[in-house]
């Protein structure tokens, strides 16, 4: 199994001004899907192969995607998208953002109680109760993947419509800036040689 370590696409085309921010969102998108299935797949391996280097790799690979980008995505949803649309007439798109902002709130408490399975099994440990990170998985995986598809079916079409040229520019702009703030750590330790007693 091939693991991907290169930087999230999303996060290279936003923190360059100037790239269209609803091509960047829709890429972000596209890589939390693929993300979401190597969490699967990590489960898939583990049971299959054990905790070995592919799924320690997988582990910290999507431990670092859900800390980093995905916050990030969260952010400019809710800072620039979401608004928009809240000042609409229609009930049921207003009804929609404040859904997709619950799910933002529940996105976060699920991957607070995963996180942190996912940072053990980076390192290597090996006393988790896999039936117990496998339902965690599951219901943040089906979160995700709900929330994503309401999103693009719902919410991005009458948000690219609505947002002005200078609305736009400042998205661009502020998706940029946050993603070139250097991070405290880009990548879980490797802590697994015995050293973290």
């Amino acid at each position: 199994m091939t693991v991907r370590t290169a930087p999230p696409l999303s996060d290279a085309r936003s923190s360059s001004f100037g790239m269209a921010p609803f091509e960047v969102l829709d890429g972000c998108h596209q890589e939390m899907i693929e993300m979401l299935g190597d969490l699967r797949r990590l489960m898939a391996h583990v049971a299959e192969q054990g905790l070995d280097d592919t799924a320690r790799a997988l582990a910290r690979n999507t431990h670092l995607f859900f800390t980093t980008t995905a916050v990030n995505h969260h952010l400019d949803e809710e800072r620039h998208v979401f608004p928009a649309l809240l000042r609409s007439d229609n009930a049921s798109l207003r009804s929609a953002i404040h859904r997709l902002q619950q799910d933002h709130a529940w996105l976060e408490s699920r991957w607070m109680a995963l996180a942190p399975r996912l940072d053990y099994m980076a390192r290597g440990h090996q006393w988790h109760d896999m039936t117990d990170v496998n339902h965690h998985i599951e219901g943040f995986t089906g979160l995700y993947q709900n929330h994503i598809a309401l999103e693009e079916s719902l919410i991005y079409p009458p948000a690219r419509a609505q947002l002005s040229p200078d609305e736009l520019h400042t998205m661009s702009r502020e998706m940029a800036e946050r993603r070139n703030k250097p991070r405290a750590t880009d990548h879980i330790e490797d802590r697994s040689n015995g050293d973290d007693d």
